[in-house]
């Protein structure tokens, strides 16, 4: 077997394993930047599809932009690269934006060329903790 017939093979794995995964870049926003936030496990970042379903008061963090490969990559993917992204920033909670999908045109003509991704971007979020509304009373407090 020649070399190039020999290489073909490695490629192709070296190329669906590269394509495999999620990337997620993030902007920073206002003054946030210069006072980073604690970490937060990327399975503690909740994910809202809009910023009505927000319960509270929330700050914004950092624009997120992700991109991934859609025939090996499902969209859980993209999302848990977008939590753990968000939850290196501080950030305990993401609101979706705009997706995209290649359409079927653009999946077998965007893996030919290797052109072909599914986009998502989010918005990272802090949600402050809701305050405690029960008071204790004079003789609880003694």
């Amino acid at each position: 077997m020649s070399l190039p017939h020999l290489l073909s093979p490695f490629v192709l794995v070296l190329f669906v394993l590269t394509s495999a995964c999620a990337t997620t870049s993030a902007v920073q926003l206002g003054a946030l930047a210069d006072q980073p936030r604690p970490a937060v496990e990327p399975e503690k970042v909740a994910v809202y599809r809009t910023a009505d379903q927000v319960p509270g008061k929330y700050e914004e963090i950092a624009l997120l932009d992700s991109r991934s490969a859609p025939l090996v990559t499902g969209m859980g993917t993209m999302f848990n690269s977008m939590r753990k992204k968000a939850g290196k920033l501080g950030a305990n909670a993401i609101i979706l934006d705009a997706m995209s999908e290649p359409d079927t045109t653009g999946l077998l003509l965007g893996n030919l060329s290797g052109g072909m991704e599914r986009k998502g971007k989010a918005v990272a979020i802090y949600v402050f903790p809701k305050k405690s509304s029960s008071k204790k009373s004079a003789s609880a407090q003694k």
